[in-house]
């Protein structure tokens, strides 16, 4: 890969709206994913509660083959939830995939693997190696970069 050609670069943190509840405690949702909604007595557990609400909402559109939103910038009275690294990754190879029009078969001859081994690639329920992930993207002209805020 030319590495001065545009690099197009996945954010997997997602703006959520913190909403006091009536019983106390806060309603968590996530505009980007409607279906992601959640709660927690604190703010420091609704954001616990959120980050496993955002995970299971990622994998759930990966095991249901939709699309995964980019976030969408976000405003002052929300909160950063961030995808945990491992849900990313499959994120960001399960997007790779999409885009390329490439099918689980295929990746696995451009890997010299078995089907079986893509799917639990991509399965957000599996642990699979970094280098493994590294792997399979650079198979699609991926890279990962590493980002501390």
């Amino acid at each position: 890969m030319n590495y001065n050609q545009v690099i197009i670069m996945k954010r997997f943190s997602f703006p959520a709206t913190f909403t006091p509840d009536d019983d106390g405690g806060f309603v968590v949702t996530f505009r980007d994913l409607p279906e992601a909604i959640t709660q927690g007595d604190t703010e420091q557990q609704a954001l616990i509660e959120a980050a496993d609400c955002l995970e299971e909402a990622i994998a759930a559109r990966i095991d249901d083959k939709l699309d995964i939103p980019d976030p969408s910038p976000s405003h002052n009275h929300e909160h950063i939830v961030i995808l945990p690294i491992q849900t990313a990754l499959k994120a960001a190879l399960y997007l790779a995939m999409k885009e390329a029009a490439i099918t689980k078969a295929q990746l696995a001859r451009l890997l010299e693997v078995d089907e079986k081994e893509v799917r639990r690639i991509l399965d957000p329920r599996h642990g699979t190696k970094l280098l493994t992930m590294e792997r399979a993207l650079a198979a699609l002209g991926r890279r990962i970069e590493l980002q501390l805020i």
